[in-house]
């Protein structure tokens, strides 16, 4: 049986945090077995980027792809999770060509100190989560990298979101975000992302897991 790691974080609505100006989310019951339902029935009103999740490139390209043309190719197949806990500023282009990244590797996870909120359960956002700057971006479209994931709310860092997203997205890139990676050894893996096939969305959740 192969190891399985689940890197989604759990979805409970007052319990997860939430980007600044992101509605919360709401899950309620509008068929309940107690008041004489057959069967229990939810309703669920988030933001697209709830949680763990991908950015397709409509997020901030106008002619981008949206959630429902991503190529499942790159949605699937073998990452390397990449080991930054050591990092207390943003991950730079130096600091991408310091790490040990094979060669060939086209997805890529980084795992850096934002982890340790995941694992403690820490439902509060912090705006000093460790990010990827542009330079780091254009690094890794250079590279030929077709996806790239992060341990926290977004890729890019907070007070200037626009550069390392456009630089991605532009470069056909697909974004996880959101992943808990807390338990994950830096290695190879095989990864499974899949998100909602939302019709014209430049966001989906995701329930993304590697196996060993």
């Amino acid at each position: 049986m192969p190891r399985i790691y689940d890197l989604s974080v759990p979805v409970a609505p007052g319990k997860i945090p939430i980007w600044p100006g992101d509605p919360e989310p709401v899950l309620a019951r509008f068929a309940k077995m107690e008041d004489g339902s057959e069967a229990n029935v939810s309703q669920l009103s988030a933001c697209v980027h709830l949680g763990t999740h991908i950015d397709a490139p409509y997020h901030f390209i106008p002619d981008g792809a949206t959630v429902e043309r991503l190529p499942l190719e790159t949605l699937i197949g073998e990452a390397d999770v990449i080991d930054f806990t050591h990092l207390n500023g943003h991950i730079t282009a130096a600091a991408l060509e310091a790490a040990a990244i094979p060669p060939q590797a086209t997805r890529l996870l980084f795992k850096t100190r934002n982890s340790a909120w995941w694992a403690a359960g820490d439902p509060d956002f912090h705006p000093d989560y460790i990010a990827l700057t542009d330079d780091a971006a254009a690094y890794l479209v250079a590279r030929g990298v077709r996806l790239v994931g992060i341990d926290y709310l977004s890729i890019a860092p907070y007070d200037d979101p626009g550069p390392t997203h456009r630089t991605l997205l532009r470069a056909g890139v697909v974004i996880i975000e959101t992943l808990d990676l807390s338990a994950v050894p830096a290695g190879r893996y095989t990864l499974h992302c899949l998100p909602l096939k939302l019709v014209g969305s430049e966001g989906a959740p995701a329930r993304v897991v590697l196996t060993a």
